[in-house]
């Protein structure tokens, strides 16, 4: 999967601090909803990728990767992909993900949304 075919997907839970207006998942979250996509949010809002209510296609982390990582581990839910933003990686991360077979990308989905959704 790329990156085109992750922005045609629409049940996103962005990963990370999306009350802060400062913050990359805020600003992400927010593109997001503008184009009309289905968000929800762990970090500050929900703590849980358990706590996500109905179906997750993505999961974008951006958040520390060892945070990530934990979040990933506890994670009940099904999910089709996981997009890494820049800086949300580490080789235990990515150890994890390649061993469990979880399909990623490392990439930016405000790129995302500039490239395929205009």
């Amino acid at each position: 999967m790329d990156l085109s075919n992750v922005m045609e997907q629409k049940s996103f839970a962005i990963v990370g601090d999306t009350l802060n207006k400062e913050k990359y998942a805020y600003k992400i979250k927010q593109a997001m909803l503008e184009q009309g996509y289905e968000v929800q949010c762990v970090g500050k809002e929900l703590s849980s990728l358990n706590d996500v209510s109905g179906e997750i296609d993505v999961i974008d982390l951006c958040i520390r990767a060892d945070r990530g990582l934990a979040l990933l581990r506890e994670c009940r839910k099904a999910f089709k992909m996981l997009v890494l933003q820049p800086g949300a990686s580490s080789p235990e991360l990515i150890s994890y993900l390649e061993e469990n077979h979880i399909p990623y990308l490392q990439d930016c989905l405000l790129v995302g949304l500039k490239l395929y959704r205009s």
